[in-house]
This record gives structure tokens, C-alpha cells and sequence, in this order.
């Protein structure tokens, strides 16, 4: 079996084959084209057994992993964190595309159980527009701040809470009150009273597109206590394809929620993860709170962790971690779902 370790830039794209043994066998660089992943495709298939293993820089690597998924090939995906130790632990010093290549093929060789590559679904979709209206959320908080400071030029004595701005009544209101002043300042205020007002309905608009896809790609998590429609679009866009994950466990270790072991000799503890995907783990601690205000279950668990000693914090945590057991079994149960479905209609 050959392994392609493969480091991906925006023009270039390097591939360094090896053996099982991580012997180096070749190395080629082509242009980040299709054209040049049909060439770099050309060269490796001189190898008839042979896997590929692409560093996991997203926006660099993805149309190279599509299109050697397209031509049928196993691809795995290796995080630049494993390639960065491959790299310092191998015996050629400096850093360069090929040395880069090299150290993710081996790193491919040493992990067994990386990632497997997979077309890309909805999954893909619900990022994209999750992402866009939070940097859409951030440019209208920036423009409020910006806003209430002209306000306060223009009117020392006028008081607005920068929440009131995503209101269009309140809006209006000061609207009306910029237009009985001139001047730069007022001018330059009223453009953002519009691109504010803008924003609004665009992310209202994308907020409603959220919501329905939720419904159609995660009903089940949809119906998790806490768990609304752009808390399952996080769940469902971070975690991208749950079957990558063996088990619960695994997904927990992935979001932060499972607790590190740390012991020597007889004196067995855990601390605090703080490692992760953080996206994930805001969300689990965000249905954990709102499971807790709304009493029930989750108000019993903390009773309960709390009458063995434990401080509120670590109850917390505690919920977290019971939480992602059941994001999992109902990202599961979707993905399931979903896939009969998919065979149902090719069948």
C-alpha cells in the first residue's frame, strides 16, 4: 500500500508518495487546478494499491479531496496539529512543501484511525449559511457600536440601548431625530441606520432558511430540550458527518466535554478539557442552561450532583457531558434516517 501525504497552498499543491515503511518513493507538485489534480491522479496511479492522506486545511484541500473522491479514490484527512509533530519528529530539519507532504503521509501511517474523507452533503450547506449570518450578527454589532457613538455627538441626552437598534420602531425613531440635524456626523449616522436596518431582515431571512432545513435534516434533534433551530444548525454544521465518530465517547472528546484523565500512582483524577471543538461545546453549555431554567430532568441531575459534593460549576459540566451523549444518539438517529431515505430513492 502507497500513501500520498499531500500539503495543499493556493497555487500549488505538493504530493510525496511512501511505502508502508514511510520510505519515500517520489514526490510531484502541480498547479491547485483540476487540471492539476488529474496530473498529480496520473502519477499515482502508477502504485495499484494506494490511499491518499490530505492535511486538513479546508479551504485548500477541498476541491482536491472532491475531485479524488470523484475519481474513486480512499482519501483520510490529517490535521495539521498530527503533521506539525510528524514533522518536528522526523530526522530532515527545515520546513518546505515536500517536507510538509512527507510528514503528513507518515503521520497518515502512524494514526490508524483518521477521519475518512466523504462527498460533502447538507452538512456542508447548513456551515456555509451558519457561518454567513455570524459574520453578518458581528458586522451589525459593530455597526450599533458605531452608531450609538454618533448618536451621543448628535444628542448627548438621547439613551438607546444597543439591543433597541435591532428593533424597526426604534429605528424609525431615530431615524426621524437624525434628520432634524446637519452635517457630516448625522449624514454618516442615517447610512448607518439603513445598513443596519438591512442587516436585520438578512439575517432574519437567513435565520427562517435555517430553521427549515433543520427540520428536514434533524428532527429528532430538534426535539431535544433547549435545543432550537440555530443551535441545531451549530450542532449539525460542526460536527459535519457523525458517523465519523466510533462513539459517544469519541464525539464527547471531540467537543470537550470529556474530561482528561490525570493520576500518578494510586491518586486517580480528571481535570477540566479545555481542548475541543469550542463551537460545540458553547452550544451543549447553552441547552444545559436553558434544560436547567426550564427545570425537569436536568434540574433533578443538578440536585442531584450537587447532594454529592459537587460545586455548581462542576454539576454544569456534568450535564454537558450527559448532553452530548444524547446530541450523538439523535445526530445518529438523523444521519440514519437520512440514509434510508437516500437508498430508498436510488433503489
Amino acid at each position: 500500500m502507497v500513501t500520498f501525504g499531500g500539503d495543499c497552498h493556493k497555487k500549488t499543491h505538493t504530493v510525496v508518495a511512501v511505502d508502508e515503511n514511510g520510505r519515500q518513493l517520489g514526490e510531484r507538485t502541480v498547479a491547485a487546478t483540476p487540471s492539476g489534480h488529474m496530473e498529480a491522479l496520473s502519477w499515482a496511479r502508477q502504485w495499484s494499491q494506494r490511499q491518499w492522506a490530505l492535511e486538513n486545511c479546508r479551504h485548500l484541500s477541498r476541491v482536491l479531496e472532491r475531485n479524488l473522491l470523484n475519481a474513486g479514490e480512499a482519501v483520510v484527512q490529517v490535521s495539521p496539529k498530527l503533521m506539525g509533530g510528524a514533522r518536528r519528529s522526523g530526522r530532515e530539519l527545515g520546513k518546505s512543501d515536500p517536507i510538509d507532504a512527507l510528514a503528513v503521509a507518515r503521520a497518515a501511517l502512524r494514526e490508524p484511525r483518521l477521519p475518512v474523507a466523504q462527498l460533502e452533503g447538507k452538512e456542508r450547506e447548513v456551515k456555509l449559511l451558519v457561518d454567513h449570518r455570524e459574520d453578518l450578527v458581528g458586522e451589525r454589532t459593530r455597526i450599533q457600536n458605531r452608531l450609538l457613538w454618533h448618536l451621543h455627538e448628535v444628542e448627548p441626552g438621547y439613551q438607546v440601548v444597543a439591543s433597541g437598534l435591532l428593533r424597526a420602531v426604534v429605528l424609525a425613531e431615530v431615524r426621524t431625530r437624525l434628520e432634524n440635524h446637519s452635517g457630516v456626523v448625522a449624514e454618516i449616522a442615517l447610512e448607518l441606520v439603513d445598513r443596519l436596518a438591512e442587516l436585520t431582515r438578512s439575517i432574519k431571512r437567513l435565520q427562517r432558511r435555517i430553521e427549515v432545513l433543520m427540520h428536514e435534516l434533524a428532527p429528532s434533534l430538534l426535539s431535544l430540550a433547549g435545543c432550537a433551530g440555530l443551535s441545531a444548525a451549530k450542532l449539525v454544521a460542526e460536527t459535519a458527518d457523525v458517523s465519523r465518530f466510533r462513539s459517544s465517547a469519541a464525539f464527547a472528546m471531540h467537543n470537550g466535554t470529556a474530561p482528561i484523565p490525570v493520576w500518578s500512582g494510586n491518586h486517580e483524577r480528571h481535570r477540566l478539557n479545555r481542548g475541543g471543538n469550542r463551537q460545540l461545546n458553547v452550544v451543549l453549555h447553552r441547552i444545559a442552561i436553558t434544560q436547567m431554567r426550564v427545570g425537569g430532568q436536568a434540574s433533578d441531575y443538578i440536585a442531584r450532583r450537587l447532594s454529592m459534593g459537587n460545586s455548581k460549576t462542576e454539576a454544569i459540566r456534568a450535564l454537558r457531558r450527559q448532553i452530548s451523549d444524547e446530541v450523538y444518539r439523535r445526530l445518529r438517529q438523523d444521519h440514519s434516517r437520512r440514509s434510508t431515505a437516500l437508498m430508498a430513492v436510488a433503489a
